[in-house]
């Protein structure tokens, strides 16, 4: 299969970009999106037969959710069987942007994305060419990073053809992402807002929203289990780029500046 590598950087070429990626979107194919957060390999959430391609092409463990990106009130609604007053909060707070919201799902969500659980992630992403894309798809997209599984997630499409050349048909470069890690996700499902992953949003601004937004270690709580993960993307690879480490020793500021020269 022959990676198809599409820019985005004037109104024509971005047009082009957002046309392809939908079109394969509506075929089942699964195609490499830019957001604000980090790259997503994107396919139709509605469609369990490309859902599972993501997971076969990243190499991704099945108790591992996806997060399902909207882009419309009227998307939401299709996606999840209940929502909150303080879900609203958050979301008028957050949306769009990198925050992902874990609540009870709709029926037309498939346990493929859940990893069996009752409850799905929810993204309503800021980029605009994701944006487009699910718009002129016209339906949810599912969209984990862009990468193979425990490795560092993409910020760049060159990341992404790194990893998934020959592999997928289309990867749409929009340039660096903007915010370069995972989105928190936030969940609504117990007796208070819990913090399942931590991302660019901390906990303090949730508490800000409500006070009693609690974090949750989840990814010790599910270290090496079996069990549907909690969370999509606790694998501690995700932050641990590949890079030479230097220790140097301590013994005054003089000598401390010296080394680091």
């Amino acid at each position: 299969m022959k990676t198809e590598v599409l820019p985005i950087h004037s109104s024509v070429l971005f047009e082009a970009a957002t046309e392809k990626a939908a079109t394969l979107l509506d075929c089942g194919e699964i195609v490499a999106l830019p957001s604000e957060t980090v790259y997503g390999l994107a396919a139709d959430a509605l469609n369990t037969s490309a859902v599972r391609c993501i997971y076969e092409v990243k190499q991704r463990p099945a108790n591992n959710p996806l997060i399902v990106h909207i882009a419309s009130r009227k998307m939401l609604q299709t996606c999840v069987r209940e929502w909150s007053d303080i879900a609203e909060k958050f979301a008028n707070a957050f949306w769009p942007g990198p925050l992902t919201l874990v609540l009870p799902k709709a029926k037309c969500i498939t346990h493929a994305i859940t990893a069996g659980l009752d409850s799905v992630a929810i993204r309503w992403p800021a980029h605009p060419l994701m944006q487009a894309v699910i718009r002129r798809l016209g339906r949810p997209l599912a969209a984990p990073s862009a990468n193979l599984a425990n490795q560092l997630s993409p910020t760049s499409a060159e990341h992404v053809l790194n990893q998934l050349d020959k592999r997928i048909p289309l990867i749409v470069d929009g340039g660096l992402s903007n915010v370069g890690i995972e989105s928190t996700v936030l969940s609504l499902c117990g007796a208070a807002p819990t913090v399942l992953r931590p991302g660019v949003i901390h906990l303090e601004a949730l508490q800000a929203i409500d006070p009693s937004t609690r974090n949750l270690d989840a990814l010790s709580k599910r270290k090496n289990s079996k069990q549907p993960q909690l969370s999509p993307g606790l694998h501690k690879k995700h932050y641990a780029p590949r890079a030479r480490l230097k220790i140097h020793h301590w013994d005054s500021t003089s000598n401390l500046l010296k080394a680091v020269e």
